[in-house]
């Protein structure tokens, strides 16, 4: 009789033991199903070489980009030119994107947020090689270059929310 316990007992330890690594596995395949939906594909385009790069164009296809991004519909921006700054070893194009929320009941907005771009076009590389480019976010140090950052929509909302919050300290 001592047997039969013992042998139920082996049995059911082993049938908990089973279950637990199946609930293990699967568990573990979820986690990695998981981890392979949140990777993310930068999104970019096939920049302008400095040869063929004319101010018009550069602001073609930073509009182009910035379609890229994943913002909601309802966010609007204007590209305009800024200015053209000459170094030693490159010249510097400045664009300004600034966005904002139009609504009916406000179609001026009471704040924006702008990004603003910089193309760079070599004097020392070869002309073949595309312009560099790179962006900063209103308010922010970060330089983020296309290809290598996703854009976040929150950055605009923070911008945004700043400056009405700021607005709000402020009595005329």
């Amino acid at each position: 009789m001592d047997e039969r316990p013992s042998s139920n007992l082996s049995l059911r330890a082993s049938e908990i033991v089973k279950n637990v690594l199946e609930n293990a596995r699967g568990a573990l395949g979820h986690q990695q199903e998981v981890e392979d939906s949140t990777e993310y594909e930068f999104r970019n385009i096939e920049w302008i070489t400095c040869k063929d790069f004319t101010i018009e164009l550069g602001k073609v296809r930073i509009e182009e980009y910035i379609h890229t991004w994943e913002v909601h519909t309802s966010w609007l921006f204007s590209l305009v030119f800024l200015e053209e700054t000459d170094h030693e070893f490159h010249k510097q194009y400045h664009y300004r994107a600034q966005w904002s929320i139009p609504t009916r009941r406000t179609p001026i907005p009471k704040a924006t947020a702008s990004v603003y771009f910089v193309i760079v076009i070599s004097k020392i590389k070869p002309q073949t090689l595309p312009v560099e480019v790179y962006f900063l976010v209103e308010s922010n140090r970060l330089t983020h270059r296309p290809g290598k950052t996703r854009f976040r929509e929150k950055w605009l909302k923070d911008v945004i929310e700043s400056k009405t919050l700021l607005q709000n300290t402020v009595d005329f």
